[in-house]
């Protein structure tokens, strides 16, 4: 069943992507904003029971959808668990999105116009590239498309397909049976939309109360981070992308998302990173990977990149189900 929702989501996907501004996650928004109000009083403790309010009843709905489908034994209720799990997915992964902005900044690039392309990339992020250069939009786009193909597929398809049957064997009876079914997807999906809405360093109270969830995504984003990584590594230039990833990650403010970024950038073969023009100064950050200076083809090459590392993750779950099927 796992091989075939992954599929059918991304397909589902491919004909009517979702729309991340739109509901539900408009609503989902506002309800944690609502929880922030009421429970933020500046402990890391409060953060903490506003993580678990706002996000663990929805894993439980998600996997006592799927559970109470599937308890029926029937060919009816099967379908029923697969299309409850496919539209859990569709809900939380958005690896087509990558590619649609991904292009659009591409082809700005391509036509040497920097000023559409700086605007592509400011509504693609959120954040202000006005004052980017040709390469730092370049660097940027292909960041973003690392980072957002794995948080917004690889890190999902994760907590989905593999880490809950691994935890699940482990942890004893309702908890075993709470990572049963797509309730993984939605926990790693909603606590990666907490920690960027909660992280208001500048906000002396959120800087406790979002600062434990962000230690929570950390933890969740631990295994799911290394295997993007290692994805990469297999699909692109292996030997640069685990120097990179050993020797850079660490310099990135997010540790996580430095081990993606480097073994991504090694990969490719392309540096990203360093520093960026914004509000009239110039933003240092570390250098990752190796080799040249980003330009239209490694534009070119990360799309490529991502669609490797995807077809590898359904080839070894298309595998793990056979070796169900077979024991």
């Amino acid at each position: 069943m796992t091989f075939f929702s992954v599929f059918l989501c991304l397909l589902l996907e491919r004909m009517r992507r979702m729309d991340f501004k739109g509901f539900p996650f408009n609503a989902f928004a506002r309800y944690a904003d609502l929880i922030a109000r009421n429970f933020n009083a500046g402990r890391r403790r409060h953060g903490l029971l506003g993580w678990a309010v706002a996000v663990l009843p929805w894993v439980v709905v998600a996997d006592a959808g799927f559970y109470l489908l599937r308890q029926t034994g029937t060919l009816t209720g099967f379908l029923l668990a697969m299309a409850w799990s496919v539209g859990v997915l569709y809900l939380t992964m958005g690896v087509r999105r990558f590619g649609i902005e991904l292009a659009a900044v591409r082809d700005a690039v391509g036509r040497g116009n920097q000023e559409e392309a700086a605007r592509l990339l400011t509504l693609w992020t959120g954040e202000d590239a006005s004052e980017y250069t040709l390469p730092e939009i370049t660097r940027v786009a292909i960041e973003n498309a690392l980072s957002g193909a794995h948080r917004n597929g690889f890190g999902i398809i994760a907590w989905y397909a593999f880490l809950p049957a691994l935890l699940g064997s482990l942890l004893p009876g309702f908890l075993g049976l709470l990572l049963s079914g797509p309730g993984g997807a939605v926990l790693y999906r909603l606590t990666s939309i907490l920690a960027t809405r909660w992280s208001r360093p500048d906000e002396e109270e959120f800087r406790m109360f979002g600062g434990v969830v962000r230690d929570i995504f950390s933890v969740i984003d631990w295994v799911p981070a290394r295997l993007s990584a290692l994805s990469f590594a297999i699909v692109g230039d292996f030997e640069d992308a685990v120097y990179c990833w050993r020797s850079q990650a660490l310099t990135w403010v997010d540790h996580g998302l430095g081990v993606v970024l480097a073994s991504g950038a090694g990969a490719l073969g392309v540096r990203l990173g360093d520093s960026l023009h914004r509000n009239g100064s110039l933003i240092l950050r570390p250098e990752l990977g190796l080799g040249e200076d980003a330009d239209q083809e490694h534009l070119n090459g990360a799309t490529g990149l991502i669609w490797r590392a995807l077809v590898l993750w359904l080839l070894i779950i298309a595998l793990v189900t056979v070796a169900s099927w077979v024991d």
